[in-house]
């Protein structure tokens, strides 16, 4: 199995910061996740490098004592050079299909379905809404960008499968304000 955890609630907004931490509530909702995690019998974790993530997956790894590696691969996606609005072009993105996504974005695409294809059985990965979409998309043979709005801290679930992953639960859903 492996499991999705979106990293929880930034100290900031969304577009507010580049790189925030959790909020209070964040913290909390990365306890919570911690337990949640614990029921089930993970070996490995990973996290994109930025700080909300690390910071949702130090609960788990505390008492889990595993060790955390940091993947670029799992991050969230990559702005465009050319866009000097990355609020506006994240919102228009999240409406549209990944078939219109500019090359570099569609490779940050390519690079994270194949990273998480790849991993060994029963890792647990801290990442972001849209590389949590993308993932499941891909699973669910979907084009959309936005193909559900995963809570913080919320656990999406893949099993490994003989012809690959296969998406057994997505985590549960809130009404994330993004737009």
């Amino acid at each position: 199995m492996i499991y999705l955890v979106r990293h929880g609630e930034a100290a900031e907004s969304w577009g507010a910061h580049p790189d925030p931490g959790l909020s209070e509530t964040g913290r909390t909702q990365a306890d919570t996740a911690a337990e949640a995690l614990n029921v089930f019998e993970v070996k490995h974790a990973i996290s994109s490098p930025m700080q909300r993530c690390q910071e949702t997956s130090a609960p788990f790894i505390s008492k889990s004592g595993l060790i955390l590696t940091i993947n670029p691969a799992v991050t969230e996606i990559p702005t465009p050079p050319e866009i000097t609005d990355r609020v506006s072009w994240l919102r228009d993105l999240m409406l549209g299909s990944w078939e219109t996504v500019p090359d570099s974005v569609q490779n940050w695409r390519n690079t994270l379905i194949q990273t998480v294809s790849n991993l060994p059985d029963e890792t647990v990965v801290f990442s972001h809404f849209i590389a949590i979409n993308a993932i499941v998309g891909q699973f669910e043979n979907r084009s959309n960008v936005t193909v559900f709005r995963p809570d913080h801290c919320s656990i999406t679930r893949l099993e490994i499968t003989p012809s690959g992953l296969a998406l057994v639960a997505r985590g549960q859903e809130a009404g994330t304000k993004i737009l």
